[in-house]
């Protein structure tokens, strides 16, 4: 490879304006400009992009770079324009581009002006880019996102494994694998793949010690979340959510609450995406809530927060995502959400894959799971994930060294552990362990027989969590090893067997109890069940008020306000119209009718309390509207049957009264009379709204209990629509 005739540091100067190199940059680059095989595992924000680009630069011909992300090439494009006179020194060919446009980027290439090309995998299968490879100078290849190339790693793409191949077709020249995020094992797959085994590696460390690691329950989140962010006014953050509708409803809650916040989605067109992304780097908004699709490539280095809403489905991936925090050094905060649920519902995404492809995502999950629940320091587990060992047992910035748990003496539950192990011939998962001791009859226990094992049952006083609690401090701690290749079968290390001759006393940490989490506000209020209220006197005030009411108006106390509603109001307090519409259940109308004794008793309590209600703490909720609302209304209107009203919008009948309900609730009434006409007898309708006049309860079973089966859900919840709408409203 010819390169022009200057140093490396000379060239950084010139090129980038530096004057000194990140940590191994330059021993990385001399690697390339000698013209040999290069690998970098290097964490996000550790200045990977210079590695290629500078060599880039220096060398004679063009250097290919393979990138996974349309959106990333034209960031790192626009950088290095920026950096010189010439647009033509970098160029993207990908699928945005027109013909014309196309034909520029070759003209450019063939007079010798462009130094980088970005390429997409798919562009390079197209056969017509591959003879046009072929005829130009190529002073090297880059492989960006490296870890695309395995089945074990996060993000895995078919068309990676392709690429040493293609690359054969046009020539062969050194290359530069690279990516911020690799287990051994997947270091092991890239290397492999790309036929490079003697490739040079070079591994900075993973420990980004300016991040805090934090793992909360999932309790009212979207509360939790406008409560963090307003505590950190003014600082720019990332939410990421599994799901576009979550996306959307977050980014409603935050900017209702008064913070400038943004979706961003792959359901939303390039255009608005774009737009929303340069809106954030810009900083005309503060957060970016968003799909796992925002965020490869961003450069903005002053992201103070990264914060997941739902769980990732592998530690490659938070560790990613977390990792687009802080990327200046400065101040990185990186909350998660937990709830087993959400380990759950990607479980279900997995089925229908093949067997392999099932096998290797439950094993990611199982890592996931055991980082969220563990009580010991996040920064050494994760550190361990990847393969790095972190000195000393408090990193001083995490959720569990900060706030530690109870430690206590191991010894006997780890001998236990690791001697079922033993006993089972080390083939089997942590959870097959755990389910013996505890004697459990599964399957997989009946299948292996577990049943038979002397171990079995002999840990029946501890529940499975507290098990797989030992089992992941052991493996930590270098008593057990993990087989990646056999999805995770425990085996004794030397220093597990060496315990097991000669145990001894070890310190363990309790473990954290997540199962109470998945929670929220408004899903309390629409399941009938309340939390409990944050502040039992006001509590016991707002029923004895609603009391009085409901035999003033001569009505059920539920209809008034139910106690959901009431418990809501414990927590925030509401002490104008305004603010009581913000409380889960109460719409407009019902706020008008009813809400002024209300309100009044709290501003009293508030005052003579001397209770704060800072903004911080008064999250306003998005109001769980309807979506079809006004198809809704207008049909009824017009007495449509529920059938055709149904259909119109693809519901079934269930789905339309929940819809219904909720347009109740928020305060509007529904004239469905000429449906009960067709469905009940007139003293049918009487019997039902009379039960609901006297009944302490509008709860659906209660209901159908009393009637004795002599009503249908339907027609009970149709009663009970019109009674509300008449009532409440």
């Amino acid at each position: 490879m010819t390169t022009v005739d200057q140093s490396p540091r000379e060239a950084l100067e010139r090129f980038f304006g530096f004057k000194k190199f990140k940590g191994e940059q330059e021993a990385v680059i001399q690697n390339v400009l000698a013209g040999k095989n290069t690998f970098v595992i290097m964490p996000t924000g550790g200045g990977k992009s210079l590695c290629y680009q500078l060599p880039a630069l220096m060398s004679e011909g063009t250097a290919i770079v393979v990138s996974p992300l349309i959106a990333l090439m034209k960031n790192q494009v626009d950088a290095l324009r920026g950096f010189g006179d010439d647009d033509g020194v970098a160029h993207f060919l990908n699928s945005s581009l027109s013909r014309t446009e196309a034909q520029k980027v070759k003209q450019d290439i063939r007079s010798g002006v462009t130094k980088i090309l970005y390429v997409a995998p798919e562009s390079l299968t197209k056969k017509e880019n591959v003879e046009f490879l072929r005829e130009i100078n190529i002073s090297f290849f880059a492989i960006d996102e490296a870890h695309c190339i395995s089945e074990w790693g996060h993000d895995f793409r078919p068309e990676y494994r392709r690429l040493r191949t293609i690359f054969d077709e046009i020539n062969r020249v050194p290359m530069i694998a690279l990516t911020a995020t690799a287990t051994e094992k997947v270091q092991e797959d890239i290397l492999k793949n790309l036929d490079i085994p003697g490739a040079t590696t070079f591994k900075a460390s993973f420990n980004r010690p300016n991040l805090m690691y934090e793992v909360r329950p999932k309790v009212n989140v979207a509360k939790e979340i406008t409560k963090f962010i307003k505590q950190h006014k003014g600082k720019s953050g990332i939410i990421y959510c599994l799901s576009r509708k979550k996306v959307e409803e977050i980014a409603m809650t935050l900017n209702v609450n008064g913070i400038k916040a943004l979706p961003y989605h792959a359901g939303m067109d390039a255009g608005q995406r774009i737009d929303h992304q340069d809106r954030f780097l810009m900083e005309d908004v503060d957060v970016i809530v968003a799909t796992i699709a925002f965020g490869m490539g961003i450069d903005k280095p002053d992201v103070r927060f990264v914060i997941h809403h739902d769980i990732p489905k592998s530690l490659e991936s938070y560790y990613q995502e977390t990792g687009r925090g802080g990327r200046d050094g400065g101040e990185g905060i990186c909350v998660a959400f937990y709830s087993y649920k959400d380990i759950e519902k990607l479980e279900k995404f997995l089925q229908g894959k093949p067997i392999a492809e099932q096998e290797i995502g439950k094993q990611l999950l199982a890592d996931t799971v055991s980082y969220a629940e563990t009580s010991m320091c996040r920064r050494r587990f994760l550190l361990h994930y990847f393969g790095e060992v972190l000195p000393g047992d408090n990193c001083g910035s995490c959720d569990n060294c900060l706030n530690p748990k109870e430690p206590f003496d191991a010894k006997d539950d780890l001998e236990i552990v690791l001697d079922a192990i033993k006993e089972s011939k080390e083939r089997h998962r942590g959870k097959f362990i755990c389910d013996v001791l505890g004697g459990m009859e599964t399957s997989e226990i009946k299948n292996y027989n577990g049943h038979k094992l002397q171990c079995y049952g002999i840990g029946r006083e501890h529940d499975v969590h507290h098990w797989m609690g030992i089992i992941r401090q052991a493996t930590v701690s270098g008593y057990l090893h993990k087989d990646i290749e056999t999805y995770g079968n425990l085996s004794l290390t030397e220093e597990g067997k060496k315990f097991l001759k000669k145990p001894v006393t070890v310190m363990f940490i309790k473990e954290r109890d997540y199962t109470e989490g998945d929670v929220d506000l408004d899903d309390e209020f629409s399941s009938g069940k309340g939390g409990g209220a944050a502040d039992e006197k006001l509590m016991k005030m707002l029923q004895e008020l609603r009391q009085e009411i409901a035999k003033k108006h001569k009505l059920p106390p539920y209809v008034i306000f139910q106690d959901p509603s009431l418990e809501e109001m414990t927590v925030r307090y509401p002490i104008s119209i305004d603010d009581l519409t913000q409380v889960s259940g109460v719409g407009p109308g019902k706020a008008q009718k009813y809400g002024k004794p209300f309100i009044e008793l709290i501003a009293r309590y508030v005052e003579e309390n001397d209770i704060e209600r800072e903004d911080d703490v008064m999250v306003r909720s998005v109001m769980n509207k309807s979506s079809n609302k006004v198809h809704i209304i207008q049909n009824i209107d017009k007495r449509l049957p529920m059938e055709s009203i149904a259909k119109s919008k693809g519901l079934t009948i269930d789905t339309l009264l929940t819809e219904m309900e909720t347009i109740v609730m928020s305060g509007t009434k529904l004239d469905i009379t000429y449906h009960l006409n067709e469905a009940l007898e007139d003293d049918q309708q009487e019997e039902i709204m009379e039960y609901f006049r006297t009944a302490e309860t509008d709860d659906l079973k209660t209901a159908h209990d009393e009637f004795g089966g002599d009503y249908t859900d339907e027609e009970i919840r149709f009663m009970r629509l019109k009674f509300m709408s008449e009532m409440a409203n």
